[in-house]
């Protein structure tokens, strides 16, 4: 398969201008010296006075936008989780019917909220990178900066309490303080990069025997410090004398283990693989399962050395594009567009849009999106690299087509599929 150009390098988007600033306003360091030194390895502490924020992060999140969306919003269940005491608060205790006309059994209700909070409750707003539009445009430049899909939660904490007890993440976190100091203990792994099903539930135990011992990070966070946590690393954090709310984006890295993942699922491709036991093997006796395991290894072996990298990165494709989402469409505006556009209406790409260009058959070019393919006339390919790799275009000015019917018709098949939006 070859590919014609794609974006940021094997498929990625191509990064924003604001992917720098957005990563700038998480680390104190400069992205290389980030990536060499602490990425993946060790905490990273960045205090207010080391970051650009200058109004540090209430404008992704303030208090008043989560009362907002604690009140106004008709917030649902999962997008909201209460914690007390180290346990999650059953969402039946805080949830309820919608009202007239909304036949909706689980939405928040505010005055319960009122009464978990004030008893000492943290709360968690979850998928913030889908709700509130702040976060949906950090997210998505931080996640063209760090080429990962990211998630963000807000931890509401009332004064001197702590949601819950140390514990590790199965991915990396940037916490951000918004407002009010919380009381962070970091202490080493107990398990070094775990997979997502290696909770820290598992090794409780060895968790709490760590905690127990010296931190290896003991910081109060003030508003517009950033703390940057690769998987692992014990936690704990305690609202001080007042109120607290912080950030934490949660970055979902591919690990090499999901490598694994695909290359024994495509190794079913593999006869010697998909061979039974003998008849009658007793697969309680390591003396009867060794020669098959040795066969199987051997088998498996060869098998890898003539894997497909082209099958494996599509498979990993349709495992990373679906979680990271494009930059909100306007569905009434893309329409108007429609309606609008002109030889002289300028079209762009759609922030983050996931894409590759390659050859299809019958000579024409196919672009294949995160949920879908579009095949197009091979004399298409030029006007579509053009648009795609550019920051916005003029449609009378898409190379490689006869004259601006022809242009007009591709750009309105892009804004149609959402590929493009107005300029």
């Amino acid at each position: 398969m070859t590919i014609i150009d794609p974006p940021g390098g094997h498929g990625r988007p191509a990064v924003p201008p604001a992917a720098a600033s957005a990563l700038a306003r998480c680390v104190s360091l400069e992205p290389e010296k980030f990536a060499a030194a602490h990425w993946g390895r060790v905490p990273l502490l960045s205090r207010a006075a080391e970051l650009p924020n200058t109004d540090g992060f209430a404008d992704l999140l303030s208090p008043e936008d989560a009362d907002e969306l604690l009140s106004r919003r008709g917030l649902r269940t999962p997008f909201l989780r209460v914690a007390k005491d180290g346990q999650l608060v059953p969402a039946a205790r805080f949830t309820g019917g919608g009202g007239a006309g909304a036949e909706i059994g689980d939405q928040v209700r505010d005055e319960r909220i009122l009464e978990l909070y004030a008893a000492g409750a943290t709360l968690v707003l979850q998928g913030l990178h889908r709700l509130w539009p702040a976060l949906i445009d950090f997210a998505r430049d931080l996640g063209a900066a760090l080429a990962q899909p990211l998630q963000v939660n807000a931890y509401l904490t009332p004064p001197g309490s702590q949601g819950f007890a140390t514990h590790y993440d199965t991915h990396d976190v940037f916490v951000l303080q918004v407002d009010g100091r919380k009381h962070w203990r970091i202490h080493p792994p107990v398990l070094t990069d775990p997979l997502e099903r290696q909770p820290w539930g598992g090794r409780a135990d060895e968790v709490s025997a760590t905690a127990d011992g010296p931190a290896a990070l003991d910081v109060v966070l003030e508003p517009g410090d950033a703390l940057y946590l690769p998987r692992g690393w014990l936690h704990s954090a305690q609202a001080q004398e007042s109120r607290s709310l912080h950030l934490t984006v949660g970055i979902r890295a591919l690990t090499r283990y999901a490598l694994v993942e695909e290359l024994l699922a495509l190794a079913a491709e593999d006869p010697r693989l998909r061979a039974g036991l003998p008849f009658g093997t007793d697969v309680a006796d390591p003396e009867a399962i060794e020669p098959e395991l040795a066969e199987t290894v051997e088998a498996l072996r060869d098998w890898l050395l003539r894997a497909d990298p082209v099958a494996v990165a599509a498979r990993l494709r349709d495992r990373a594009w679906p979680a990271a989402r494009p930059a909100p469409i306007r569905p009434l505006a893309q329409a108007a567009a429609l309606d609008t556009l002109a030889a002289d209406s300028r079209i762009a790409p759609r922030d983050g849009l996931r894409w590759q260009l390659t050859p299809a058959a019958d000579g024409r070019v196919a672009l294949r999106l995160t949920d879908r393919t579009v095949t197009l006339p091979a004399q298409c390919a030029p006007a579509l690299r053009a648009l795609l790799t550019s920051t916005g275009v003029r449609v009378g000015d898409l190379p490689g087509l006869d004259d601006d019917a022809d242009r007009l018709v591709l750009a309105r098949r892009l804004l149609r599929e959402a590929v493009a939006v107005p300029a």
